[in-house]
């Protein structure tokens, strides 16, 4: 612990002479981030595979790519055939399997021609047990048993566990990421971000921040003291709404725990912190199940909310928009074939605009205040204003058909259907059916 604080005296004595970083980037606050699983992206499971499909990237409305880890990974221990993305040999370096850096530097730069942001999934926690620090750096670089021997956590048997009671592993991490900030990257999604001291983040975060004030940084963690864009992360996940989310749709939950759940978040968390909402995701898709498996008929309603509830920067996963129902091969070959656009991709597209066009919906402090609205049980119903602008949302999460009554004050649009209410409106929503309406 001397040694963790002796590193953050260290940093933020270098940090007083940068200034303080500067608040969110302006693109982020209606942005959608799409996460791309490279490997089973393509039939190539390549950099220049991705590059082929940024047109249809583009068609869908997406403006984030988060590059699952396209780094060298370790030989040594590996899972599977291919191997985990996590378990990284060298950070400077991309995986042959996906190509070469020129393939990659081809690809973001074709992706910035297009207008998207490009983020890349930073593993900060531990490397593969053949990473040349291994041998490289001293052997304090790792935790070790009392044996001597490097160590990792849970079952990640295919990596070993940095030591950041070492402020070495600090400056090397900061150097790492920002070679690939010079090369031209809009920011990190910082995997098992709570699995490494806050105070590593804190120290080289807001001088990171300073020296590139247009990046977007992203958490897997869901901790208060990872919340504070001036501090750390501009976003963290919002793992407890997904679960929440999970269960609603199978009706173990209710909507006054959706309520309460709101509430509390908005009073645990920094009113400018985003949280970045998501039904599926590449842990969820090939562990816990599609968002079908888990969500059912419901799927669509939840996605709804993770679009349009406060704070919410919402996720699109890799066969999302087709409507892929089918688990992701995590270290073997699996790739999606055919991305023929159909009816998901067209509410994927729909819900995407919504959340473009509204900004009443934009993340944190830039959005409206939500306002619940009298429904019948298991309707979630609620609105949201912001400088004349104003949105109502309502998903049946119940059992059955549900009436909602409503009392509108001016005309209001419904942003899927196209129509137009004004007065009382009473909307018949069957159960995973969802509305919203801009006034």
């Amino acid at each position: 612990m001397k040694k963790i604080l002796f590193a953050a005296a260290a940093l933020l004595t270098l940090l007083s002479c940068a200034g303080p970083a500067g608040p969110h980037p302006k693109w982020t606050y209606d942005s959608v981030v799409y996460e791309v699983n490279i490997r089973q992206f393509s039939p190539e499971g390549t950099f220049a595979g991705v590059e082929a499909q940024l047109p249809r990237l583009k068609d869908l409305g997406v403006d984030v790519l988060w590059l699952m880890p396209m780094y060298k990974i370790g030989e040594q221990e590996r899972k599977g055939t291919l191997g985990s993305y996590y378990a990284i040999s060298d950070y400077c370096a991309v995986n042959p399997e996906f190509g070469t850096m020129e393939d990659f530097e081809k690809l973001l730069k074709a992706a910035h021609k297009m207008g998207f942001k490009v983020i890349l999934d930073w593993v900060a926690n531990q490397t593969a047990p053949d990473h040349v620090w291994m041998t490289e750096k001293p052997a304090d670089f790792y935790e070790r048993d009392s044996l001597g021997n490097a160590i990792w956590e849970y079952d990640w048997t295919d990596t070993r566990s940095l030591n950041y009671e070492n402020e070495e592993v600090w400056w090397a991490q900061d150097e790492a990421m920002r070679f690939w900030l010079e090369k031209g990257v809009d920011g990190f999604r910082c995997d098992a971000a709570g699995e490494v001291p806050a105070e590593f983040w804190k120290g080289i975060l807001p001088k990171m921040n300073a020296d590139y004030p247009d990046i977007y940084l992203l958490a897997e963690a869901e901790r208060e003291n990872l919340a504070d864009p001036l501090e750390t992360f501009d976003a963290n996940y919002a793992w407890e709404l997904h679960h929440l989310l999970n269960d609603l749709a199978k009706g173990s939950r209710t909507v006054d725990d959706l309520k309460e759940y709101v509430s509390r978040d908005a009073a645990r968390f920094p009113k400018e912190a985003f949280r970045l909402t998501f039904t599926s995701n590449h842990d969820e898709n090939s562990w816990a199940g599609t968002e079908f498996e888990r969500m059912g008929d419901a799927a669509e309603a939840c996605a709804v909310l993770c679009f349009t509830l406060p704070n919410s920067q919402p996720l699109v996963y890799t066969g999302q928009e087709i409507g892929l129902d089918r688990r992701l091969a995590f270290f073997e070959k699996d790739p999606i074939t055919d991305w023929s656009a159909n009816e998901y991709t067209e509410f994927w597209k729909r819900l995407i605009e919504i959340k473009h066009s509204l900004r009443v919906l934009d993340a944190g402090e830039k959005g409206g205040a939500i306002e619940w609205l009298d429904a019948p049980e298991g309707v979630v119903a609620f609105k949201r204003e912001l400088n004349g602008k104003k949105v109502i949302v309502a998903v049946n999460f119940g059992s059955g058909p549900a009436d909602l009554t409503l009392k509108l004050d001016g005309t209001w649009r419904d942003m899927f259907e196209g129509f137009f209410y004004k007065g009382s409106a009473t909307l018949p929503l069957a159960h995973g059916e969802y509305v919203v309406l801009a006034g």
